[in-house]
């Protein structure tokens, strides 16, 4: 059995290692791209499709359990979800199968991804595709309106991903305890004085938290340049350096004075549930209304963010290079664009994750049962979320959260 690579081995072996072909070498596929979606629909009946996904919240699960009979439904193929904890998980199964010579029996169909790992597998040449030629309800997405549909922190995802949904950091706060929050990083270190243990974020690599510090850091840098390129090492430490000036007079101050972290802004957003913490956050715009609709917050939460913007990207899927299902995988991710399926990931009743699509593009009926969508008492308006602040290059995040482990894991 290959050995199970760790997380910062996966994601490090493609952005920081350098691995590439000549090593590893470039085993040949097994099978070609379907010729088009005619070709990949009929292929895909009686294939099982496992869907590697993040588990930690389950109104997701609930949405993905809703596709799964859907695609069986109308496809006749079976989608499992197997629920990760940390995508870099299945990346390092798909990394350790390429080392093992495997390149049609991957036990991985489709993965929910973006950020470094995607940057490790499109670097390792793990991905199957192009895809998004395939895709019939791509036409729905407009990249002149969105355009990180196609660049996944900063890297160009050459049609090797399909994209989801879109997501923008934000935070939560209980307007019943805390009526004005701190909009600033400086308002947040002196709310953290003020009020010590009120406060924490998701332990990275939870993607919420490693997000929280990329937002500390963007928001920190007057200069936010030398993050759109892969990182020098030796700009590190001085490009770095706000931020852990930043975090050393923050963490004292923390939710169990920084000593432990919740694993998940799931986990921390029952902390703000029972009134451990005064603020949570989530990478998703419409995620406390949700909370509320479903009885996971008080109706008193309310979203706010920071005066310079937050940051946002695109999410996405994508079909490993030795899926054993590929033909299935490329018609779960074309059903998972659909107006159908997109409107009812909006809706904050079921998820409240934002549409990729773009409502001009769409059949009027369609645009009338977006428009008709609640909106949810603590959603912001667009103009009330601000600009969007880019990700920066992923490989700096492997390295930022290398060293936050380093200060402050436990």
């Amino acid at each position: 059995m290959a050995r199970q690579w760790t997380r910062r081995e996966a994601v490090g072996a493609g952005l920081m290692l350098g691995l590439g072909a000549t090593f590893l070498g470039k085993p040949a596929r097994a099978d070609a791209p379907p010729k088009d979606y005619e070709a990949a629909a009929a292929a895909a009946r009686g294939q099982v499709v496992y869907f590697n996904a993040w588990g930690g919240d389950q109104r997701i699960n609930d949405y993905i359990s809703w596709v799964a009979e859907e695609v069986s439904t109308r496809f006749g193929l079976t989608l499992h979800h197997v629920k990760l904890s940390d995508t870099a998980e299945a990346v390092s199964r798909v990394l350790a199968g390429k080392i093992a010579g495997q390149v049609d029996e991957g036990g991985i169909d489709l993965i929910w991804i973006n950020g470094e790992n995607f940057a490790a597998m499109k670097k390792q040449d793990l991905l199957f595709g192009p895809i998004i030629p395939l895709l019939p309800n791509m036409k729905f997405v407009d990249p002149k309106t969105k355009p990180t549909v196609l660049s996944d922190f900063t890297i160009p995802t050459d049609g090797y991903e399909s994209p989801w949904g879109m997501a923008q950091l934000v935070f939560f706060h209980d307007s019943a305890r805390l009526s004005q929050p701190p909009r600033t990083p400086a308002a947040l270190l002196d709310f953290v004085r003020a009020s010590p243990g009120r406060f924490t974020f998701p332990a990275p690599p939870d993607f919420v938290g490693s997000t929280v510090l990329k937002q500390f850091l963007l928001s920190l840098s007057a200069d936010r340049k030398p993050f759109d390129r892969p990182l020098v090492t030796a700009q590190f430490d001085s490009a770095t350096a706000p931020l852990w000036d930043y975090l050393a007079a923050l963490t004292p101050h923390l939710w169990r004075s920084g000593k432990s972290y919740p694993a998940s802004s799931t986990a921390l957003r029952q902390l703000l549930n029972d009134g451990e913490v005064d603020i949570s956050m989530a990478f998703n715009p419409g995620d406390a209304s949700s909370a509320i609709a479903q009885g996971l917050l008080p109706e008193t939460v309310r979203s706010f963010v920071f005066d310079g913007g937050m940051i946002g990207n695109t999410h996405f899927v994508a079909v490993p290079f030795n899926a054993k299902a590929k033909a299935g995988a490329v018609v779960v991710a074309d059903f998972l664009l659909s107006p159908e399926a997109q409107l009812r990931k909006e809706d904050p009743n079921v998820w409240g994750d934002p549409t990729v699509l773009e409502m001009a593009l769409l059949p009027q009926d369609s645009q009338a049962a977006f428009a008709e969508l609640p909106r949810g008492i603590a959603t912001l308006s667009p103009q009330g979320l601000g600009p969007i602040l880019l990700e920066p290059h992923p490989s700096w995040m492997v390295a930022i959260e290398a060293r936050w482990t380093q200060f402050y894991g436990h």
